[in-house]
């Protein structure tokens, strides 16, 4: 992983494109509370899960990384609620009571937990990192600077 060239975070130009679009577009229906959005992204993780759920790590690194630098304090109490806070009234009641459960479990530590809990389907584990994206992203960005961090820093042009 490098650096962007704006020094903002990581950069991975192995990364195709349209995986990078997805992820930020994933987060920004998050961000923005848009269901609409969020299930016209949906299909295209599911296409390229692999590589979406990669690009989100990442992302949730980096942001996870601004949020310490910033100095807000973001414990796992705050990132459990703010994920349930998040998926709410986004998903349906199984989906959402899937994504934050194993989000909780997750935060605690309790992987095998968390893997249970998401029955296998590694689309929850897209909701999750989405949902915390935009969570702890708008913990420090307001929206249209969080899409426009994001966007930078996956390498897309404005």
């Amino acid at each position: 992983m490098t650096e962007n060239p704006g020094g903002e975070g990581p950069s991975a130009p192995d990364v195709p494109d349209h995986v990078k679009r997805t992820v930020v577009d994933l987060i920004a229906a998050y961000a923005d509370r848009n269901r609409d959005e969020l299930e016209r992204a949906v299909p295209r993780a599911a296409d390229a899960i692999d590589e979406v759920l990669s690009e989100l790590r990442v992302v949730a690194a980096f942001l996870s990384r601004r949020v310490q630098a910033t100095g807000v304090v973001w414990k796992p109490a705050d990132s459990r609620e703010a994920v349930a806070r998040t998926v709410a009234e986004m998903l349906p009641p199984e989906l959402e009571f899937a994504v934050s459960t194993a989000w909780e479990a997750h935060t605690v530590g309790e992987e095998e937990a968390a893997e249970r809990l998401t029955n296998g389907d590694p689309m929850v584990y897209v909701h999750m990192l989405a949902a915390f994206g935009a969570a702890i992203g708008l913990a420090v960005y307001k929206r249209a600077e969080l899409v426009s961090t994001l966007r930078q820093v996956t390498g897309l042009a404005e």
